[in-house]
Protein backbone atom coordinates (compact mmCIF):
# COMPACT_ATOMS: atom_id res chain seq x y z
CA UNK A 1 0.00 0.00 0.00
CA UNK A 2 1.57 3.54 -0.96
CA UNK A 3 1.99 6.30 1.48
CA UNK A 4 1.69 8.80 -0.96
CA UNK A 5 -2.04 8.98 -0.03
CA UNK A 6 -1.72 9.59 3.58
CA UNK A 7 1.25 11.65 3.55
CA UNK A 8 -0.81 14.10 1.21
CA UNK A 9 -3.69 14.13 3.55
CA UNK A 10 -1.32 15.19 6.02
CA UNK A 11 0.02 17.98 4.57
CA UNK A 12 -2.65 19.77 3.70
CA UNK A 13 -4.82 18.78 6.97
CA UNK A 14 -1.64 21.12 8.11
CA UNK A 15 -2.09 23.87 5.96
CA UNK A 16 -5.77 23.65 6.32
CA UNK A 17 -6.05 25.37 10.12
CA UNK A 18 -8.02 28.56 8.95
CA UNK A 19 -7.06 31.73 9.65
CA UNK A 20 -4.87 32.23 12.71
CA UNK A 21 -5.12 35.89 12.25
CA UNK A 22 -7.31 37.46 14.33
CA UNK A 23 -8.13 39.76 11.31
CA UNK A 24 -11.72 41.62 11.35
CA UNK A 25 -11.49 42.52 8.29
CA UNK A 26 -11.19 39.23 6.49
CA UNK A 27 -13.43 38.59 3.82
CA UNK A 28 -15.25 40.83 1.45
CA UNK A 29 -18.11 41.88 3.48
CA UNK A 30 -18.66 45.57 4.55
CA UNK A 31 -18.67 45.74 8.25
CA UNK A 32 -20.32 48.67 8.83
CA UNK A 33 -17.11 50.44 10.41
CA UNK A 34 -16.99 54.84 10.90
CA UNK A 35 -13.60 56.34 10.89
CA UNK A 36 -12.38 58.68 13.27
CA UNK A 37 -9.04 60.60 12.83
CA UNK A 38 -6.59 61.17 15.52
CA UNK A 39 -2.89 62.21 15.77
CA UNK A 40 -1.89 58.53 15.58
CA UNK A 41 -4.02 57.63 12.27
CA UNK A 42 -7.65 56.27 12.05
CA UNK A 43 -9.81 54.76 15.01
CA UNK A 44 -12.05 52.39 13.50
CA UNK A 45 -15.53 52.14 15.35
CA UNK A 46 -18.82 50.97 14.45
CA UNK A 47 -21.39 47.72 14.41
CA UNK A 48 -18.60 45.77 12.55
CA UNK A 49 -16.64 45.90 14.91
CA UNK A 50 -16.24 43.24 17.63
CA UNK A 51 -13.04 43.54 19.54
CA UNK A 52 -13.53 45.66 22.46
CA UNK A 53 -11.93 48.70 22.40
CA UNK A 54 -12.27 49.22 18.87
CA UNK A 55 -9.50 48.82 15.94
CA UNK A 56 -7.13 50.94 14.68
CA UNK A 57 -5.36 51.77 11.73
CA UNK A 58 -2.28 53.28 12.91
CA UNK A 59 0.53 55.24 10.75
CA UNK A 60 3.06 52.57 9.85
CA UNK A 61 0.74 50.22 8.26
CA UNK A 62 1.55 49.20 4.73
CA UNK A 63 0.32 50.92 2.18
CA UNK A 64 -1.36 47.83 0.29
CA UNK A 65 -3.14 46.81 3.45
CA UNK A 66 -5.13 50.17 4.76
CA UNK A 67 -6.25 51.03 1.26
CA UNK A 68 -7.89 47.48 0.61
CA UNK A 69 -9.61 47.90 4.26
CA UNK A 70 -11.04 51.40 2.82
CA UNK A 71 -11.78 50.63 -0.68
CA UNK A 72 -13.76 47.65 0.78
CA UNK A 73 -15.43 49.89 3.06
CA UNK A 74 -15.82 52.75 1.47
CA UNK A 75 -15.38 52.67 -2.16
CA UNK A 76 -12.31 53.19 -4.89
CA UNK A 77 -10.48 56.10 -3.48
CA UNK A 78 -8.83 58.93 -5.90
CA UNK A 79 -5.55 59.15 -6.18
CA UNK A 80 -3.82 62.56 -6.25
CA UNK A 81 -1.45 64.44 -7.38
CA UNK A 82 1.58 64.60 -5.35
CA UNK A 83 2.08 68.67 -5.65
CA UNK A 84 3.37 70.30 -2.38
CA UNK A 85 3.90 66.75 -0.80
CA UNK A 86 7.39 66.45 1.18
CA UNK A 87 9.57 64.13 -1.07
CA UNK A 88 8.89 60.62 0.87
CA UNK A 89 5.35 60.76 -0.17
CA UNK A 90 4.49 58.92 -3.13
CA UNK A 91 0.49 58.77 -3.21
CA UNK A 92 -2.14 60.46 -1.41
CA UNK A 93 -5.52 58.92 -1.78
CA UNK A 94 -9.30 60.76 -1.42
CA UNK A 95 -12.07 59.10 -0.09
CA UNK A 96 -14.63 62.15 0.00
CA UNK A 97 -12.65 65.14 1.98
CA UNK A 98 -10.24 62.10 4.03
CA UNK A 99 -7.17 62.38 2.33
CA UNK A 100 -4.03 59.48 3.40
CA UNK A 101 -0.95 59.58 2.37
CA UNK A 102 1.61 57.12 2.28
CA UNK A 103 4.98 56.21 1.34
CA UNK A 104 6.35 53.24 -0.63
CA UNK A 105 5.94 51.26 2.64
CA UNK A 106 3.82 53.05 4.87
CA UNK A 107 0.63 55.14 5.97
CA UNK A 108 2.21 58.41 7.36
CA UNK A 109 -0.59 61.24 7.27
CA UNK A 110 -4.30 62.25 6.93
CA UNK A 111 -6.07 65.54 6.33
CA UNK A 112 -9.44 66.11 6.30
CA UNK A 113 -12.05 68.51 7.32
CA UNK A 114 -11.11 68.21 11.30
CA UNK A 115 -7.39 68.97 10.63
CA UNK A 116 -4.66 66.81 10.04
CA UNK A 117 -1.83 64.84 11.16
CA UNK A 118 1.60 62.84 9.82
CA UNK A 119 3.04 63.99 6.66
CA UNK A 120 0.02 65.04 4.63
CA UNK A 121 0.84 67.09 1.39
CA UNK A 122 0.29 70.67 1.12
CA UNK A 123 -3.43 72.01 -0.23
CA UNK A 124 -3.48 74.19 -3.58
CA UNK A 125 -5.28 77.72 -3.08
Amino acid sequence: MSRAPLILCLVLAGCGGGDLELNPFAGTKKQGIALETDAGGLAITGSGITVPGGQRIDFGRAPSGVIAVLERELGPGRALGLTNCPAAVRQQIAWGDLVLTFTDERFVGWRGADGAAGQTCGVLA
